[in-house]
């Protein structure tokens, strides 16, 4: 026992567990720079693809069919009072022909529910559905007496302290086969429904063929269908602050004035189009944003809908739907739209983002602490091969390794064991390459959909990249850091609300003192 405890004590150990966490870290950084090299040549393949596919694609001959499926809207509101207005007549001009509006007044204790009945002239209706998902009670419902307001529905329930228990409930009142879910703060392009529910469609119509040998009754053969269910679509969002708002309609899209709104966009569009492009391509899309995700209401249902105890209730739902559909034997896809499709108000103080990102952190380590089974499980396929592994290596513990590497790199220079040219080598090579990728995904979004009109825009948002090592990467490291801390020691958690700046005239009331 004294031989082994000598042996830990040696200086011979920690040399030995030195060495052998400098060649494990290294193996690490090189597979995730090269899984990010992969992503960016995936995605590049995807949207060129995506491109090529929808060029000459007619979208008003889906507008003018009475065959187009039906799509409900659910939008959850807390204490939205600010945007609430403009936000719902942005909902109500999609260009599609048959949708509905379902707003949750999550028990808001503001006026946003006064706004909406006297704005959009709602009255109490009667209205029946079958409760299919656990929600809070459902106090009242709403509907508009003008028949301008025709597509829109507003239902007042208890608070379920969460966005997913008011999802759950706008879902049991729907009455479409698909639902688009997104935050009521955000604002949608009016062509979305058109280009979300595409993929829906294109998958069923191009996978069908014929099998087996002729009927003896009739002489035919007879067609089976054998194609992959697309079972969610997302797209890109962007950040609407700074952008110019007309009508519940974006007029002018502007990268955000602001440092940590500016930061977000940049790294909104790196996610979604290097990101979920790149996944897109090999059907290993590993979630749908909770700001805009469209989903088939059968399959989510039988997979319970949202849940309500999950703090990233968005992945946690793609997952459970992903596994119902491997355990059934069905082949499935969850397909991306490189397209931005929805700008969504991004938080501007320190306090609001952390409490965000904290909850996005908590809500992965929950997620692959419950689904747990599905890590390189075959049975779940790709979603147990490739996307929880990489979930798992490179998105939870990144954190947790880039923390202790921070550390391991102190020890050395207190100790004065670092190799100077070679830690400086190493860290411009790392600087460079995420300057490189971040830049690259900014650039093919610009040269590909041309959202902003000036390339001095475009140059600001990529200077970003070369600041977000020193400034916005700390941030995001802490906040995870605090989130995975309170997910093990249990800490409730306060969802709270993100005070919202408003759009157009009413960015400027929101300034002013509140008389009541």
């Amino acid at each position: 026992m004294k031989a082994i405890a000598r042996f830990f004590s040696s200086g011979v150990f920690w040399e030995t567990v030195g060495e052998f966490y400098q060649h494990g870290v290294f193996i690490y950084g090189t597979s995730l720079l090269l899984a990010y090299g992969m992503l960016a040549i995936m995605s590049l393949i995807s949207i060129r693809r995506y491109i090529k596919r929808n060029s000459t694609a007619d979208l008003n001959i889906l507008v003018e069919s009475p065959l187009a499926p039906g799509i409900s809207v659910i939008a959850p509101a807390f204490n939205e009072s600010v945007t609430i207005v403009q936000n719902v007549r942005s909902l109500l001009t999609f260009n599609y022909p048959k949708y509905e509006v379902i707003i949750i007044n999550d028990g808001s204790t503001d006026d946003t529910l006064e706004k909406l009945i006297a704005e959009f002239e709602m009255q109490l209706c009667e209205y029946a559905f079958r409760a299919t998902l656990n929600c809070q009670p459902i106090k009242r419902v709403y509907k508009s007496t003008n028949p301008a307001y025709e597509k829109l529905l507003v239902i007042d329930k208890v608070n379920g302290k969460s966005k997913a228990d008011a999802s759950n409930a706008g879902i049991n009142l729907s009455s479409y086969e698909y639902f688009l879910c997104t935050d009521v703060d955000c604002i949608l392009e009016k062509d979305t429904l058109l280009k979300l529910i595409k993929p829906f469609m294109d998958e069923e119509t191009t996978k069908i063929k014929e099998v087996g040998t002729p009927c003896e009754e009739c002489g035919f053969q007879h067609i089976v269908e054998d194609f992959k269910r697309v079972i969610a679509t997302g797209a890109t969002l962007r950040m609407v602050n700074s952008c110019d708002v007309d009508g519940g309609l974006i007029t002018r899209v502007r990268p955000p004035r602001r440092f940590l709104p500016r930061f977000q966009e940049m790294e909104y569009i790196r996610a979604f189009v290097l990101g979920k492009m790149g996944w897109d391509l090999i059907n290993s899309v590993p979630n749908v944003s909770g700001g805009l995700g469209m989903f088939d209401k059968e399959i989510a249902v039988k997979a319970g809908g949202y849940d309500s105890k999950s703090f990233g209730e968005d992945m946690d739902l793609i997952t459970r739907m992903c596994s119902l559909m491997k355990a059934n034997d069905r082949k499935y896809a969850v397909r991306y739209v490189p397209e931005t499709l929805c700008w969504t108000e991004g938080p501007t103080t320190l306090k609001v983002f952390g409490r965000q990102r904290s909850r996005w952190a908590r809500g992965l380590a929950q997620i692959m602490s419950i689904h747990r089974k599905i890590l390189f499980n075959p049975r779940f396929g790709r979603l147990g091969l490739i996307v929880f592994p990489y979930n798992f290596f490179f998105e939870l513990l990144a954190p947790l390794i880039e923390f202790t590497g921070i550390l391991y790199y102190i020890y050395l220079i207190w100790t004065g064991q670092i190799n100077w040219p070679y830690a400086i080598i190493l860290i411009i090579f790392v600087y460079t390459y995420s300057v490189m990728i971040t830049t690259l995904a900014l650039l093919w979004d610009q040269i590909t959909f041309k959202y902003y009109k000036t390339w001095g825009e475009v140059i600001g948002l990529c200077a970003m990249a070369f600041l977000e090592p020193f400034v916005y990467h700390p941030l995001i490291l802490f906040f995870s850091l605090k989130g995975y801390f309170n997910f093990i020691t249990g800490r409730k958690h306060v969802w709270g609300n993100m005070q919202r700046q408003g759009f157009g005239n009413q960015a400027k009331k929101k300034t002013e003192p509140n008389p009541a």
